[in-house]
């Protein structure tokens, strides 16, 4: 079994190697780095115009906060759980515990994983995705069509799916040789954030007439014109914004899906969370605040990125500011980027199924580890043949599906029961306390109410989330019934 904060103080949970294969190796530089792999990847190079269009231009920056606040206060109550249960699976164990490890929580922690089987690969596929888009935009012909009789079909989505399968053939292999690549993959992220910053700066300069010589306080003003409060009326508008924003911000807690495999998790994994967390905020504001000079009155990047929304607007901006092979570079490092990403989201959750099969909680097959390498090898290639069929989805249905499912089956109750576990298990050790508790799960649970309230036309997703509840509910009922389990076996013994 997994070792369990439990039964190990977490000074013990440090040293301890877990049965199996999974041993303590990864410290924080690397956690910090797989975390902000995974946050930044495609997303924001993607969702840019996504965010402006729904929000305007004038509105955009405040979804990209009001992300930041609803991930600050979720990090915080993933760092509680985190370090108070350093364990393989993340998520899956924290609600295991929460909910009672042999009564509701059974089912509970079934449910998450069940969801994960589908909420993983569509965040998979929308890196694969992201990915093949900004390939297009090198060359164009990828976007055609190839088969007549599949109108629906692209090339990109081709491209995707190998991308998906490429990455499965990466991971498969230790953990020691894919912290090294990490690292690699790493360094292209931050040129590819670099060359965007850049980019914008130099265009809104053109466009605006920042840096031209009237001073810091002339370019603040300026600034002020691109920025204003959102009214009442725009609500939706900001709602749908914000989901964007809480897609690109997601993967803090990546971390804590490799808590079996963290050195000293009880100091690392809430560092790793709230530093991630920090210095990406700080990147999107940047980067929203370098290109929105470029979408002023007149410019013709603010033409293209209106009703069509450009995908590659961002590749414009840096052939707008040195040329066409800048523009060409730069879609090239968001190619490197996304692939980071995805990388990183399929070495993470690949932990998850894997730690529920071990519990004997969900298919006892995805519970073998590789016999050589010792990693979830049978999980990782279940998540990523899934992923791959999502990858012949389009990039809009992944993304809002993806938000939807996870806020309802994962987030809200992981926020509910972070405060649920305070008042039941008022002794269990918590290495890290967060502050202002209360506050950081209600503002998190009011942030994302907030999204799925004032969503346009939210009925689709939720029926899809419901369905996914009901049928993870149904399969659930039958496994336990036919091994005595919460609730039958509670029933028998009453």
């Amino acid at each position: 079994m997994i070792p369990s904060s439990a039964s190990t103080t977490p000074g013990q949970a440090s040293a301890a190697k877990a049965e199996g294969g999974l041993t303590r190796r990864i410290g924080l530089p690397s956690a910090v780095v797989l975390n902000m792999m995974d946050m930044i990847g495609v997303g924001p190079f993607l969702t840019l115009p996504l965010v402006i269009a729904a929000a305007g231009s004038r509105f955009a920056v405040w979804a990209w906060v009001l992300g930041a606040a609803i991930a600050v206060a979720d990090g915080l109550v993933c760092a509680e759980l985190g370090a108070a249960m350093p364990d393989a699976g993340g998520s899956y164990a924290f609600l295991r515990r929460i909910y009672g490890a042999d009564g509701a929580g059974r089912w509970v922690s079934f449910l998450y994983v069940w969801q994960l089987s589908f909420s993983a690969p569509l965040s998979i596929a929308s890196g694969c995705i992201g990915l093949a888009t900004f390939l297009a935009y090198i060359w164009p012909p990828l976007a055609s069509q190839p088969i007549a009789a599949l109108p629906f079909l692209h090339g990109t989505n081709l491209v995707a799916a190998t991308t998906c399968l490429l990455v499965m053939a990466l991971l498969y292999r230790n953990l020691s040789s894919i912290t090294k690549a990490a690292w690699i993959l790493f360094a292209g992220v931050l040129c590819t954030v670099a060359g965007v910053i850049i980019s914008g700066i130099v265009t809104g300069s053109r466009v605006q007439g920042f840096g031209t010589g009237a001073g810091v306080a002339h370019d603040v003003w300026q600034l002020s014109h691109l920025v204003a409060w959102p009214s009442a009326a725009l609500l939706p508008a900001l709602a749908q914004a914000t989901l964007i924003t809480c897609y690109d911000y997601w993967g803090y807690y990546n971390i804590c899906f490799l808590g079996a495999e963290v050195k000293r998790p009880e100091k690392t994994i809430p560092r790793a969370i709230l530093i991630s967390i920090a210095v990406v905020a700080a990147i999107y504001v940047a980067m929203n605040v370098a290109v929105l000079p470029t979408l002023g009155a007149g410019s013709a990047l603010a033409a293209k990125a209106g009703a069509t929304v450009r995908l590659a607007m961002v590749a414009e901006i840096a052939q707008s500011a040195f040329g066409r092979f800048a523009g060409q570079a730069l879609a090239g490092l968001i190619l490197w980027s996304a692939f980071a990403s995805v990388f990183s989201l399929l070495l993470g959750y690949s932990r998850v199924p894997y730690a529920a099969a071990k519990d004997g909680n969900y298919f006892s097959g995805l519970a073998a580890l590789h016999p050589r390498h010792g990693f979830p090898h049978r999980s990782l290639l279940a998540l990523g043949a899934v992923a791959t069929v999502f990858c012949f989805f389009s990039l809009t249905q992944v993304i809002t599906l993806l938000v939807v499912i996870r806020i309802l089956l994962q987030f809200l109750l992981q926020q509910a029961g972070v405060i649920w576990l305070r008042v039941s298990q008022p002794n269990l050790p918590r290495p890290f306390r967060m502050p202002l508790y209360p506050l950081p799960p209600l503002a998190a649970m009011a942030g994302f109410l907030f999204v799925l309230a004032y969503r346009p036309k939210p009925l689709v997703e939720l029926g899809a989330a419901a369905a996914i509840a009901a049928s993870g509910t149904l399969i659930y009922m039958i496994r336990a019934h036919k091994r005595r389990e919460w609730p039958f076996r509670s029933v028998e013994s009453s």
